[in-house]
């Protein structure tokens, strides 16, 4: 487990028909605090064929299951045509989602979010599992097994960041001192461009934020920031149907690929 790094991996998604098929990339630590626990995902929600594929960003803190943040979104690109590259930088003052070079969503640590800020160490995972209750147009479209195996393809894993016992005491010099190094990496400082592609990004593809839900948060979340532009476009979107989910996966024990600080550079 990890206490803060960054997570990353180059991914393909399967194709043809894959509603009701939910693909994770997250870091987690509910095998560890089953009550307690924190979470960080990129969740895939399947996909109709000829259909923009949908996806989720979310994060937990501390159990804070019934305070979900997430938001959705749909892909510029078919995420089943070519490998790209899925990134979670979580530091402790921030956390940034990329795809690719461009930072898609950055949640700002403040004292008013307490302990729903995810600070647990948290081991990587990957999963590809039937959610067909809610994943796709919130379970209207079904899972198809003639159009299995559904197949993920990941490559270019990159693990970085303090190798952690969770229930021992992390205030030693080696996290502080790859703390240090996760602050100053470029996947941490967000240039004006990356900026500009930032707010290009949700202004055109996201359709849903917990930030601009009035019937779950009448007061939005301490760390939301209002555009009131996605205010207005997000109220006429409606809102999606959020189910039950459990993310199935193993009990292994993480593995470190490398200690190595990474500075990826993706082909084009």
């Amino acid at each position: 487990m990890y206490n803060h790094g960054l997570f990353s991996a180059r991914i393909k998604l399967p194709s043809e028909y894959t509603a009701g098929i939910v693909v994770a990339f997250y870091t987690s630590n509910g095998d560890v605090f089953e009550k307690t626990h924190d979470e960080l995902d990129f969740e895939f929600l399947g996909n109709i064929k000829g259909k923009p594929w949908r996806f989720q960003t979310n994060l937990y803190g501390n159990g804070s299951t019934h305070r979900g943040r997430e938001e959705r979104y749909t892909l510029w690109f078919d995420p089943s045509k070519a490998y790209h590259r899925y990134t979670i930088l979580w530091t402790s003052s921030k956390i940034i989602f990329y795809i690719d070079a461009v930072p898609i969503r950055e949640i700002l640590r403040s004292p008013e979010m307490g302990s729903d800020f995810p600070s647990k160490p948290m081991a990587l995972y990957a999963t590809i599992w039937d959610a067909s209750s809610w994943a796709t147009n919130g379970g209207k479209y079904k899972v198809n097994y003639k159009y299995a195996p559904f197949v993920t393809e990941m490559t270019d894993l990159v693990l970085h960041g303090c190798i952690s016992n969770p229930i021992q005491d992390l205030s030693t010099n080696t996290c502080m001192e790859i703390d240090q190094q996760l602050e100053t990496i470029r996947y941490n400082n967000i240039t004006r461009k990356q900026k500009s592609a930032t707010k290009r990004f949700r202004e055109k593809y996201m359709y849903y934020s917990y930030c601009y839900d009035t019937l779950r948060y009448p007061i939005p979340p301490p760390e939301c920031v209002i555009d009131p532009l996605l205010r207005q476009r997000l109220k006429e979107n409606g809102r999606p149907d959020f189910g039950r989910r459990h993310h199935r996966h193993s009990r292994k024990g993480s593995q470190v690929l490398s200690s190595k600080l990474y500075d990826i550079e993706d082909e084009d």
